[in-house]
């Protein structure tokens, strides 16, 4: 098995330390257009594996795509952070640029990997990811969700006083602070809704501070958040090596499912060998509905701007 990460910023770097420490593949390679930065991690890397006994042999490399030949899965972290002053549309063209070279050049050398999108705007990238390489739409997942979802868990077990652990609930929708729904209607606390424990005032404020999730983290460090992206990410390329089955909310193409078309937007899938292998209709209600119709005409807007490029 062997995995590549392209992007060794901090978000690629904490998800091929997550992988490496999993042995999620034999090999990986860690990729990025900066000089000596993915040699350097990889090493760095290299050296804890006697500390925290893992094998898997991690190789850097700047900007040489022939040393990721053959990988199975792939994760996109590559890309420009929103710059002050920098419009929607000029990130759109930036990443867009960038994320559609990356594409390219791993279906060359990998043509049959699972490609595994991070890069911002996610729903935007996961969109473009799909309509530039013409693969199955089973072997595109946009991550997004999968963080959203984990960052609702913490907010509610903040209010609970409990495990995030024992705890199921999810977000859907687009990967942005006005655009994802968090579905505490349906979050349960070992199968028991958390309205039992909750009154309306607190799961408004856990539905809130969900959403804001990543503004706050930004505010808070001066910079975007890298752990909980990072391990969201390594989670989906384990259900994918290992075939593992699970339920993620992920950024897939959608063809007539939660009522949208020729989109991709988060919903619950299955993750397995074959990439996402199900969407899962959760039955939304009225409200919930008219939400996801909200969040989807939000994203295809940004969808509308590619084709300006």
């Amino acid at each position: 098995m062997k995995i590549t990460v392209v992007g060794a910023g901090a978000v690629g770097a904490t998800c091929a330390d997550n992988i490496a420490r999993k042995e999620l593949c034999q090999e990986l390679v860690l990729l990025d257009i900066k000089e000596g930065i993915a040699e350097g991690k990889a090493q760095d890397m290299m050296q804890t594996a006697t500390l925290l006994g893992f094998d898997t042999r991690i190789v850097g490399s700047t900007n040489d795509y022939a040393k990721t030949a053959g990988s199975d899965v792939v994760v996109i972290t590559s890309g420009l952070p929103r710059k002050p002053g920098m419009t929607r549309e000029e990130l759109i063209g930036v990443n867009a640029g960038i994320v559609k070279g990356v594409c390219a050049n791993i279906l060359t050398h990998s043509p049959n990997a699972i490609i595994v999108v991070v890069s911002n705007p996610m729903d935007t990238m996961t969109y473009l990811a799909l309509q530039s390489t013409g693969l199955p739409k089973s072997r595109i997942i946009g991550m997004g969700g999968t963080l959203d979802s984990s960052r609702f868990k913490y907010q509610l077990s903040q209010q609970l006083h409990c495990s995030p652990s024992d705890l199921n609930a999810v977000v859907i929708g687009g990967h942005g602070d006005t655009t994802m729904i968090p579905l505490i209607r349906m979050a349960t606390w070992n199968s028991v809704p958390v309205s039992q424990f909750l009154n309306q005032e607190q799961q408004d404020k856990i539905v809130k501070d969900t959403m804001v999730g990543g503004a706050t983290l930004t505010a808070l460090i001066g910079t975007s958040a890298w752990y909980a992206p990072g391990a969201a990410a390594a989670a989906l390329v384990e259900s994918i090596v290992r075939d593992e089955k699970k339920l993620f909310t992920c950024c897939v193409s959608l063809q007539g499912e939660y009522k949208q078309n020729d989109i991709c937007l988060g919903v619950p899938v299955i993750i397995g060998r074959n990439g996402w292998e199900k969407i899962i209709d959760f039955q939304l209600n009225e409200t919930e509905q008219q939400a996801f119709n909200k969040s989807a005409d939000a994203v295809r807007s940004m969808n509308e701007v590619l084709k300006t490029l």
